[in-house]
């Protein structure tokens, strides 16, 4: 009894780290004030370009990395460990350090940096940037997510598929795609999720520019400098964008069980399925 009162000491006081900011956060605006946040002159801008952003990069990153997701699901251990190791890598380590290697990377001095100079292109501190910051941050939460999908498939059924006269084309999008449908959708979901709270990477490498760079977390840390109620109701926004979105999630018919492990597993060394 001792060990049960005791864990469940422990077990509310995380609960209570975890809730009670984000209940204070609900009840810190009135209605009016929660009105005048919403015409603040940050706000629109700042909304419009998160949208934006966050809808391209999350194309991109559904488009490339189901096919990575896909081979990465097929692939043995020793083929596929180097690139799981990289795709896992932006997880691990702090956004900041995402930041200064995409300046490295594209910025003037960077690797890519004279290349695009000659084809007149600059990217960092534009609107690319923002979207380049959302997908190296994000992508990893799609891809994990859609391999842990695609390795639910019973290898059968692909094979069925092929013997029925259905090509490897025909039994991925036939096949595969519907059975792993509830996976991907949960995996795009934590990525878009992912990218709308972007913050360090896109400070470094986009800058905070309105209009052009400045996303709705930049807008939150300028507007903290100026008007605490206006961050207070950009970061309810946020917040409450987020909470629709994991409840959506778990309403769905598939939504307790990939959420119930958070749709996204580190990778799992399983054997590949036969195709």
């Amino acid at each position: 009894m001792a060990l049960d009162a005791l864990s469940f000491v422990l077990a509310a006081a995380l609960v209570s780290c975890l809730a009670l900011p984000v209940a204070v956060l609900f009840f810190s605006s009135t209605p009016v004030e929660v009105l005048q946040g919403l015409r603040d002159p940050l706000f629109a801008p700042a909304l419009g370009l998160s949208v934006r952003t966050t809808l391209v990069s999350l194309s991109i990153i559904v488009l490339t990395g189901t096919p990575l997701a896909w081979w990465l699901a097929r692939s043995s251990r020793g083929a596929s460990w180097g690139i799981k190791l990289l795709v896992d890598l932006p997880i691990i380590i702090p956004p900041a350090v995402v930041g200064v290697a995409l300046l490295q990377t594209f910025g003037r001095q960077g690797l890519l940096g004279p290349l695009l100079a000659r084809l007149g292109l600059g990217v960092p501190f534009s609107t690319a940037a923002v979207v380049i910051a959302q997908i190296v941050v994000a992508a990893p939460f799609y891809v994990q997510a859609a391999v842990n999908a695609f390795r639910t498939i019973d290898g059968d059924l692909l094979i069925t598929a092929r013997t029925l006269g259905v090509g490897r084309a025909g039994a991925f999008f036939r096949v595969a795609l519907p059975i792993a449908f509830p996976g991907l959708v949960t995996g795009a979901s934590l990525a878009w999720a992912r990218a709308l709270g972007e913050f360090g990477a896109t400070l470094l490498f986009a800058g905070n520019f309105p209009g052009v760079t400045q996303t709705m977390p930049l807008a939150i840390f300028s507007a903290l400098e100026a008007d605490i109620g206006a961050a207070l109701v950009f970061s309810l926004i946020l917040t409450a964008a987020g909470a629709l979105l994991l409840f959506g999630l778990r309403m769905a018919p598939w939504g307790v069980g990939w959420l119930g492990g958070f749709g996204v597993r580190r990778f799992e060394d399983e054997p590949p399925h036969p195709s």
